[in-house]
Parts: C-alpha cells; structure tokens; sequence
C-alpha cells in the first residue's frame, strides 16, 4: 500500500512539475509531453552568388576629387565586359551566369543616372568565388553576397531530421520519468510545429545570405566561411504515456 502511495505521488509530481509538459487524459492516462530537436548540417550543391556592378566615375578613385569634380563616368558596358572576363577565367560557363535585375540610380548632386546590373552567378563550390575575386576589378562592383543556397539530397536530409528529433524527444522523456521511479510507455501523439505560410525551416533560401563589402570580401576571403555549411533546426513534439511500475 505504501509502495502504491509513493508512485501515485511521483505521477502526481510530475503532472504538476510543468504545464503543459505533463498531464492526465478524460481516461486516466498520464502523460508527459517532450519537444525533440535536432540539427541536421547541410553542405550546399548549388550556390547563388550575387555580384552587383554600378557605374562610376574615374575620379572617384584618384584620391584628390570632389564629387563636383567627377568627370569621366566608366560605362555599364565596360564594367560588365570586365566581370565576364573575370567569370571565364574563374571558369565559370555563360549558362550559370544570368541577369537578375536592371536599375537606375540618381547622384546625389542629381546631375548623373548612374546605370546598375545584377547577376546571380550559379556555383556549385565555394572555391569559385575566391576565383572570381582573384580576377575581379572590384572597381564598378557595388555588392557581392551568397544568396540561395540549395541540396539535391533535401527531402532525406529532412526526414532524417525529424527521425533525429524524435528520438531526442525519448530520450528526454526516459530520463524526466525515471528520475521519478516511472517509466515512458506508449507514443500517444506526436505534433510537427506548424510552418507558417512564406516561411519553412526546411527550405534554404536567403536566410543563409552573407552580405559583404567589396572590400572585405576582396580582402577576406574567408568571409562567407560561416556559410559553407548550413545548420537547419528541426522539432518535433511527442506525447507519451507514463506507466507505472510494476508493484507486488
């Protein structure tokens, strides 16, 4: 009877330790709720490098002009011949390179339209784009950024993912409940967070985008390290059910 009294008490215990972690059904069942995670690291196969070029001014980069002075505008044409030169000597073929956006852009003494190209370059390695740099004219270039990134092998990466939270959530529900002199029994729900519309953990977009300046990136190459491999954060919830131990 005592031995009964004492389990009773560490189901009681635990039901109340954390709400809504644990509880009882309209049946009786006691359970505890569990969040698993896990972190899955993902290794990019295609990579979009996104290289902006701008037209400038000669004077710009004399060291002793004003604005007012600037005379000599360096076309869009010239400095766009110059990043293909650039591409196909990182080896980058024509058909990875396209055309993002075109665009105008005021001075800001507002005598000059000063003409802006985008190109969203595809890459499938990281080595490319110290390439790219090695060769590039960063004169003309207004930004460089990784921006998508992508994985052929996604939807198993996904699935291992959620495998890996589930049995963290086990794991973590065995050790709250035997802690107590309970044990875990049967999986009686198990809940995916919802992904909100416009927005999913398991799709790699620009969340992962390192932006740079010409500069840095041209100096430190080793800028965009931090996203040579992406982390992607899975969770699941599960309810189980508590048991009671065997008593005589």
């Amino acid at each position: 009877m005592k031995t009964k009294t004492l389990v009773a008490a560490a189901i009681a215990m635990l039901v109340a330790w954390s709400q809504p972690m644990a509880g009882q059904t309209q049946d009786g069942v006691c359970y505890i709720d569990v969040t698993g995670q896990a972190d899955i690291e993902i290794v990019p196969d295609e990579i979009h490098y996104i290289i902006e070029i701008k037209e400038y001014f000669e004077e710009e980069f004399d060291g002793k002009s004003k604005p007012e002075d600037y005379k000599t505008k360096v076309p869009i044409s010239t400095i766009e011949a110059n990043l293909r030169h650039a591409l196909e000597a990182a080896g980058v073929p024509d058909d990875s390179v396209r055309v993002q956006q075109v665009g105008d852009y005021w001075r800001v003494r507002g005598l000059d339209f000063l003409v802006s190209k985008r190109y969203d370059v595809t890459l499938n390695d990281f080595s490319k784009i110290d390439e790219i740099i090695s060769h590039l004219d960063t004169r003309g270039v207004n930004t460089m950024y990784i921006g998508e990134m992508k994985n052929k092998q996604l939807p198993e990466l996904i699935d291992k993912g959620k495998a890996a939270a589930l049995r963290d959530a086990r794991r973590k529900a065995e050790y709250m409940t035997e802690a107590l002199g309970v044990k875990v029994g049967r999986v009686l729900s198990i809940d995916e967070p919802q992904v909100y519309a416009g927005y999913a953990r398991t799709v790699i977009t620009a969340e992962a985008k390192l932006m740079s300046s010409v500069a840095d990136m041209a100096g430190n190459s080793a800028a965009y390290d931090q996203v040579k491999t992406i982390r992607q954060n899975y969770t699941m919830q599960v309810r189980f059910e508590i048991l009671n131990p065997e008593t005589k």
